[in-house]
C-alpha cells in the first residue's frame, strides 16, 4: 500500500503483514506464513531462514517504489555484491553498508551514500534535500512509549519530517500494526533507539541533474 502521509510504499519484511506480530513477538515459525512465495523465496525453509534478516532489503524495496523487484530478488543481488555474507556455520551476516550502497548505485540507479556517523539534525537535513534515510535503530522502536533497550540492529526507512517539523515519519519493516509500520516520532524519541549511522538514498538521475524533491518529500 502507498502511505497517505508521505506517498512512499509500505512493505514488511514478512510477506503477510498481519503475521508480523505473531512471528516477531509470538514465536510463530515464519515457514507457516502462507504468503511466503510472494517474497520470491524458493521454499518456506529459505523464507524462514532469511526473512528476519531482510529489513534492509525491505527498505530498499520501498525506496525503489512501484515495480521494484521481489524481496528475495533484491537479496540475491545484495549477496552477489557482498552486502550479506554467511560464515562456515551458515550464520547470516549483514547488512554491510559499503557494498550495499554500491549495489544500490550500480544495479538500481540510486544515489546511495553511507553515513557512518549521523545525527538526527543531519537526518532532517537529508530529508529536506529530498533523500530517504535507512537508519539503524533498535527493533523495539515499535514500542516507543517503553524505555529503549538499546540502539541499532534493525533498519527503518525515514521518508519525511512530520507536518509540525519536529519529528520524523518512517516505515518500519517489522512494524506489527499499521501505525507502527508507517510511524511518526519526535526527534528526541527517535534518537533513543537510533545508533547514529545509516545510508541515504535518492533517485540518481534527479540528484545528478540537481532536481531533487521538495523538502520533506
Amino acid at each position: 500500500m502507498t502511505c497517505p502521509a508521505c506517498g512512499v510504499l509500505v512493505h514488511t519484511q514478512f510477506a503477510s503483514p498481519e503475521l508480523v506480530g505473531p512471528i516477531v513477538e509470538g514465536g510463530l515459525d515464519p515457514a507457516a506464513d502462507p504468503g511466503w512465495a510472494d517474497s520470491g523465496a524458493e521454499s518456506p525453509a529459505e523464507y524462514a531462514r532469511w526473512a528476519g534478516h531482510l529489513c534492509g532489503m525491505t527498505c530498499l524495496r520501498m525506496a525503489l517504489g512501484t515495480g521494484a523487484p521481489s524481496l528475495f530478488a533484491l537479496r540475491d543481488g545484495a549477496l552477489k555484491c557482498g552486502a550479506y555474507t554467511e560464515d562456515a556455520e551458515g550464520t547470516i551476516r549483514g547488512l554491510i553498508y559499503a557494498p550495499f550502497a554500491e549495489y544500490a548505485r550500480e544495479v538500481h540507479g540510486l544515489d546511495a551514500v553511507v553515513h557512518r556517523h549521523l545525527s538526527t539534525d543531519e537526518i532532517v537535513a537529508l530529508l529536506d534535500e529530498g533523500r530517504a534515510v535507512m537508519a539503524s535503530v533498535h527493533y523495539a522502536i515499535r514500542r516507543p512509549h517503553q524505555p529503549a533497550p538499546g540502539r541499532g540492529g534493525h533498519l527503518v526507512l525515514l521518508t519525511s519530517r512530520t507536518p509540525d517539523g519536529g519529528g520524523v515519519h518512517f516505515h518500519n519493516p517489522s512494524g506489527t500494526t499499521a501505525m507502527t509500520r508507517a510511524a511518526e516520532l519526535p526527534l528526541a524519541d527517535f534518537e533513543r533507539f537510533f545508533a547514529g549511522r545509516g545510508v541515504s538514498l535518492a533517485d540518481g538521475a534527479r540528484q545528478r541533474s540537481g532536481t531533487g524533491a521538495d523538502p520533506g518529500a
